[in-house]
């Protein structure tokens, strides 16, 4: 019995060690200003989809030259109610927290500088921020200076920086608020504005902007946000300027990964291409590519605008093995983005380097119309493969605790000992079969469009090899196959939806004009 109960311990810890590293934070930006966008890229409060997200931040709020915090909208803020309206949103979702971002790239850094320099305006700031969020229902106040000691600031922001986010810390936390920070993710400007190791001691969470590493600004084609370098990054600042880079020099530098939120782009950067022959990564650009008919910038395009172009027809789609993110061209315009199969590969990172979570920018640019097939399938694609890993962890826990109580009644009684081998071979083929069903899980999050596995596993002609095998008869249908402990191929089946097809050369559901060799 005591060994029994032993066994059972141990793998409780086990199962609690495994939950505990799980990545499962959905940090979701909006941008408020989207609401006076034209037509469909109008975006309201009602739009938001609290059930994909776990924290939601209100941007932005302004900050005084007196150290309190300003709207930049008061008709949207205060005399439309926007901010009460979007704590609001929290009785739809109780486990949903909402913050307020203060700063923006249009606040720029020299009013943050003088704050951060002072003791009485920082306490008064402190303050002040803290009524206005509990005035309003916040759960908390994200500081987004760009940046310290940068753009007008001063060579002291680095360090005033800290004491800033340390005075701030210790009032929130006494209050039961959550402080938070977005960050630069560039290794040269992480150097000049942050003390990362400090800045991780006296923050909750650190919204790593991993995204406009590349624009129509350099003046060759490149992505937005690509996951690894290219081969044609052959400097060693050019080698710095991706996500795995940058993530890995925050850890480096100090931070502790369950902190970090890995950062998402729901949009692309477009760029005018100077030749028709030159299209890959690294080729000449002329400068910024078209604007949307919604967030109407040149060189930019939300992911709502990326799909009703491709729709459109006559774009050539191209992904890239080397970064792992997507690109498309027609005519004289190339975009680079992130699709459900990048940010589902991204969030599978974010899992791999054991961060705390992923964060969107900006939820008003997902495909909310659901024009690709279903609503927010960036956003979409993030939860699906979070919940694809909750759930192998579940399994994987169950399974262990099973074992050692397996285990422990062997020791209890030898005469049960056959009885618990027949058990354990049955319990293997079943981790098979489970594993199968978990590995098909993981590549229909590959895109945010794919419907939930069936339970229903087959042993027929289908399973012709083990691996993904898609359905001959139907396109939209497709199996994860692998053998049990007899050597029987048994197969898992799952659907795309919205009109997607599975695409046997990406393993992910696609649209349908990108899938080939489907009759």
């Amino acid at each position: 019995m005591w060994v029994k109960l032993v066994l059972v311990l141990v793998a409780t810890q086990l199962s609690s060690e495994i939950v505990s590293a799980t990545t499962s934070r959905v940090v979701c930006y909006h941008g408020t200003w989207a609401r006076y966008r034209n037509g469909k890229g109008a975006y309201q409060l009602t739009d938001i989809p609290t059930s994909l997200c776990t924290h939601l931040i209100y941007s932005f709020i302004g900050l005084s030259a007196s150290g309190e915090m300003v709207s930049l909208d008061s008709y949207l803020d205060n005399d439309l109610n926007n901010l009460n309206k979007f704590t609001g949103l929290k009785s739809s979702n109780s486990n949903l927290k909402t913050l307020v971002a203060i700063g923006g790239w249009n606040e720029g850094s020299v009013k943050f500088s003088t704050l951060a320099a002072s003791a009485s305006l920082r306490s008064t700031f402190i303050q002040n921020a803290l009524q206005y969020c509990q005035n309003h229902n916040f759960d908390g106040l994200d500081f987004d200076w760009e940046y310290p000691a940068q753009r007008g600031g001063a060579a002291a922001d680095k360090e005033n920086f800290i004491t800033l986010l340390k005075e701030t810390k210790a009032v929130f936390e006494a209050n039961g608020l959550l402080v938070s920070v977005a960050v630069a993710a560039g290794s040269a400007s992480v150097a000049l504005s942050y003390d990362v190791a400090r800045i991780s001691q006296y923050v909750d969470m650190i919204n790593v902007m991993t995204y406009d590493l590349h624009g129509s600004w350099d003046g060759v084609l490149g992505h937005n946000a690509p996951l690894y370098a290219s081969s044609v990054d052959t400097t060693a600042a050019s080698k710095q300027l991706n996500v795995d880079a940058a993530i890995s020099n925050w850890i480096a530098q100090g931070a502790d990964p369950q902190k970090i939120n890995l950062g998402v782009p729901l949009y692309g950067r477009t760029f005018t291409i100077t030749s028709s022959t030159n299209v890959a990564v690294g080729a000449v650009s002329s400068g910024a590519g078209i604007s949307g008919p919604y967030t109407l910038e040149a060189g930019y395009l939300g992911y709502n605008e990326i799909v009703e172009k491709e729709l459109q027809g006559g774009w050539t789609y191209v992904w890239d093995n080397e970064q792992q993110v997507p690109h498309m061209y027609k005519g004289d315009q190339w975009v680079g983005f992130d699709d459900p199969k990048a940010v589902q590969v991204k969030t599978k990172y974010a899992q791999d380097k054991g961060l705390g979570g992923v964060m969107a920018w900006a939820i008003e640019t997902d495909d909310f119309q659901g024009l690709s097939g279903v609503k927010n399938p960036l956003l979409r694609a993030i939860n699906e493969q979070l919940a694809t890993s909750s759930n192998a962890a579940a399994e994987t826990n169950e399974s262990a605790a099973a074992a050692a109580e397996s285990s422990a009644s062997a020791a209890e009684s030898s005469a049960s000992a056959a009885e618990s081998s027949a058990s354990a071979a049955e319990s293997s083929a079943s981790a098979a079969e489970s594993s199968a069903s978990n590995t098909n899980s993981e590549a229909a999050s590959n895109t945010s469009n794919n419907e939930a596995a069936s339970n229903s596993k087959v042993q027929n002609s289908v399973c012709s090899k083990a691996g993904y095998v898609r359905d001959p008869s139907d396109c939209s249908k497709f199996y994860y196959c692998a053998a049990n402990t007899s050597g029987v191929l048994v197969g898992v089946q799952m659907s795309c939806y919205g009109g997607l097809y599975f695409d046997t050369n990406s393993n992910v559901c696609n649209w349908k004009a990108l899938v080939t060799n489907c009759n």
